[in-house]
Formats: structure tokens, C-alpha cells, sequence
């Protein structure tokens, strides 16, 4: 199955530009399955610490009129997060679309950064905490959005509910992409799953500096198949499922609990 990663500018003017080469990437690629980064398409909200009604309502807004717009990857699915209010409360939800089909909200992110540039326990609040998979037209899909990625034993346990793939929408600043990449090796060993990932590029005006460096990585021994960069943004490689469904099997993911 080809698969897609990515990273996106994290600027409105800039998304347009990026987002048509980014169809044309995944049309001519003939991409299966597309991460985006986390809550792409708004100013990221957190760098404030400041909440703001009217402003958090513009990104639920934004996110529903760009998401109308996934059906241009088609007929790729498309996983990534977006600001939604659920049962009253303002929530970071992680979904999968696939094409002809409603988003569906797989994931609500729990665990929580509170600090400059990444307010997000100020914003909106923990999900409910169940990490359950999405049995997808793609494979079983995983969520561990962004800090999640380093709570390892949620890691482990999707793999022992038969995880593929293992989405992980980020966004995350300069310079600690070195650090990432590692939870992100860390995480397809423990779980045996490919895991993904797809990250906010560039700077902002308010003072934003977002790493970029999507990566696709194996699940047997944690090997970086490829990451993109600020000169090649959008990455697609051919995977097998069927090495996930095997590595389950090997080290260190049979070891008994």
C-alpha cells in the first residue's frame, strides 16, 4: 500500500500553494493512505497562552472547510486531527476520512503539553483516554497524536490489538526533531505497527519555528524508511501490511507483559 507523509506550512497563505502540490504529489504517487500534521489548517492556537472564543471557533470553521476539500486526495484516505467541542468541551480530535465517506473521529488526545509555544492543556481539554483502533479500507490505524508518541505502553497495546499503522500527527518545534524521530523508531518497535508521521514546517509570524522532518518507519527494527525536509515536503513509499502483521510475532513484541 502507498502511503503518504508530509509537512505543511503552518501559514494560510502559504497552505493554498502547499496543498495543490501536495495533490498533485499524492495523485501522481497514486497514494493510498495521506497523514496530515496536527490541526493544519489554522494558525497553530496554542502559541498563546491567551483562550479566545471568537478565535477557536475560526479554527473549527477552517478545519470543516478544508476538510470538505479532502475528497481532492481522493482516493486516498485521509488521517490527521482537528479542534472540535465535544460534549461541551473543547477537544483535539484525531480522524480518518475516507473517500465518499464522513470524517470519522477515531482518537481525542489525552495526554497534554502545557508550556510556551504549546499551551495546550490551557485550550482544550483531555480526551476521554481510550486508545482503540480504527479498522479501516487501509489497514488498522493507531492514533498517538503528537506528545502521545511517549507513552510507550499505549504503543505496545495497539500492537497487541493487531495495529498497521500507527499515525502520529505532530506538531513540533525546531530543533528537536532528532528527539522525535526516536520516539518514533521507539514506538514501531514496541508495537510492531509502521508508524507515520507528518509535522507543521516553517515559521509564523507570531513567532512560530515548526520542525517539519514527516518520517515513514518499519516496524521490525525501528529503520527511518524516509523523512521529508523543507526541499521535499511530501514523501510516498510502497509498504507492506503484511511485515506489520509478522513483526507481531518477533522481538520484542512477544515477550509477555
Amino acid at each position: 500500500m502507498k502511503v503518504t507523509v508530509c509537512e505543511l506550512p503552518n501559514e494560510p497563505a502559504a497552505l493554498e500553494h502547499a496543498w495543490n502540490q501536495l495533490v498533485d504529489h499524492v495523485q501522481t504517487h497514486n497514494s493510498e493512505f495521506v497523514l496530515l500534521p496536527e490541526m493544519p489548517f489554522f494558525r497553530w492556537l496554542a502559541y498563546t497562552r491567551d483562550m479566545d472564543d471568537a478565535q477557536w471557533e475560526q479554527a473549527v470553521q477552517a478545519h470543516e472547510a478544508w476538510m470538505a476539500r479532502l475528497e481532492e486526495l481522493a482516493p486516498a484516505a485521509v488521517a490527521s486531527t482537528r479542534p472540535i467541542v465535544l460534549d461541551g468541551k473543547w477537544q483535539n480530535a484525531g480522524y480518518v476520512r475516507e473517500p465518499n465517506q464522513d470524517a470519522k473521529t477515531i482518537h481525542t488526545k489525552y495526554y497534554l503539553p502545557d508550556e510556551p509555544g504549546f499551551w495546550e492543556a490551557s485550550w482544550y481539554a483531555r480526551g476521554d483516554g481510550d486508545f482503540s483502533l480504527a479498522d479501516t479500507s487501509k489497514g488498522k490505524v493507531g492514533f498517538l497524536i503528537c506528545t502521545e508518541i511517549w507513552f510507550n505502553a499505549h504503543a505496545r497495546e495497539y500492537g497487541k490489538q493487531g495495529m498497521q499503522l500507527l499515525v502520529c500527527p505532530r506538531a513540533t518545534p525546531n530543533p528537536t526533531a532528532p528527539k522525535w524521530i526516536a520516539g518514533g523508531q521507539a514506538a514501531a518497535v514496541v508495537s510492531g505497527a509502521f508508524c507515520l508521521s507528518s509535522n507543521l514546517g516553517g515559521t509564523t509570524p507570531e513567532g512560530g519555528d515548526y520542525a517539519g522532518v514527516g518520517w515513514i518507519i518499519e516496524p521490525n527494527e525501528g529503520k527511518v524508511l524516509g523523512l521529508t525536509s523543507s526541499e521535499q515536503p511530501f514523501l510516498t513509499l510502497d509498504i507492506d501490511l503484511g511485515e506489520a502483521d509478522r513483526a507481531k510475532k518477533t522481538y520484542p513484541r512477544y515477550v509477555p507483559d
